[in-house]
């Protein structure tokens, strides 16, 4: 049972999945049907499970997806050549670079080979810099995207409140900061962004109405740090030692959920929260992509 402060992800990501299959089953009816591509390099462990939740939903959804793996040791100009190969693929819409990649792989390179068009994880270049234009013809990452669903779902006021985002990463941070500042109706927000060299980082936590931790701490956001009433969105996935768990460990967010939902207005549970919503907004993200495509041709 939920207690009613908490922000259900799971439900609001079923919502968004129910609309993406009514765009599914419409294109369909014309004879066009959505194609999702992934590229795995490595055995990364936490990769083979992110990519066989996001196939399983395509699968579930109606979506036709594709999995290519690749060897640990694979040249980035092999990586590159399949890339090129995807782009110019009709039955491809959309193709997700599974992060990270390999060292010897430089991921800024991969992420800018594939065609904007198809980059339903929002990293090219172009979809990026549209975001910071407030161009809303490209491509948002999945994770932002999601968090700016949860928010608006749950009615939480975005114009006019005091945002602190923990974290300045590019898959999180920067662009979930950039999609609150637009001048928008969904946003207007005032945003600050924290990071490992802010000062005083407890006093900005305690001035905002919403706080996204996405810093990558464990459980680094105390109730003492959280404004009463305040929303707080949990980004963070982290791995404590847990003697008592099956695999010696347990996963945990970048909030202390335990202490903080006693004072949050709103709360994200870790699992739970933006979790499946990063799923919902890639799924999404594909059918625009398939979409807009069956316009240009």
């Amino acid at each position: 049972m939920l207690q009613n402060n908490i922000i259900d992800g799971r439900n609001i990501a079923e919502i968004i999945h129910a609309e993406t299959v009514q765009r599914i089953n419409k294109l369909k009816s014309q004879d066009i049907n959505p194609g999702l591509a992934f590229i795995r390099v490595g055995e990364d462990p936490a990769s083979k499970v992110y990519v066989s939740m996001k196939e399983k939903m395509c699968l579930r959804l109606g979506i036709s997806s594709k999995v290519f793996v690749l060897e640990e040791t694979t040249p980035e100009n092999i990586v590159l050549d399949l890339i090129q190969k995807l782009n110019n693929d009709n039955t491809i819409h959309g193709i997700l670079v599974q992060a990270p990649l390999p060292s010897h792989i430089n991921q800024a390179k991969v992420f800018s080979t594939v065609n904007p068009d198809k980059d339903v994880d929002g990293f090219h270049p172009v979809n990026f810099g549209k975001l910071l234009l407030g161009d809303d013809s490209g491509f948002i990452p999945c994770t932002p995207a999601g968090i700016h669903e949860l928010l608006l779902r749950s009615n939480i006021k975005i114009s006019g409140a005091e945002v602190v985002v923990l974290g300045r990463g590019n898959i999180v941070g920067k662009p979930v900061a950039a999609i609150l500042m637009q001048k928008h109706k969904n946003a207007n927000a005032t945003v600050t962004i924290c990071h490992s060299k802010t000062k005083n980082i407890e006093d900005h936590c305690r001035r905002a109405d919403i706080l996204i931790a996405a810093i990558g701490v464990p459980l680094f956001v105390k109730s003492d740090m959280v404004k009463p009433g305040a929303t707080v969105i949990d980004v963070g996935v982290n791995r404590i030692p847990d003697p008592s768990a099956k695999n010696g460990y347990r996963l945990v967010g970048d909030v202390d959920f335990d202490s903080v939902k006693n004072i949050a207005g709103k709360i994200t549970p870790n699992p739970g929260g933006v979790g499946p919503m990063t799923i919902a907004m890639l799924m999404r993200n594909t059918v625009i992509a398939a979409e807009k495509q069956t316009l240009k041709h």
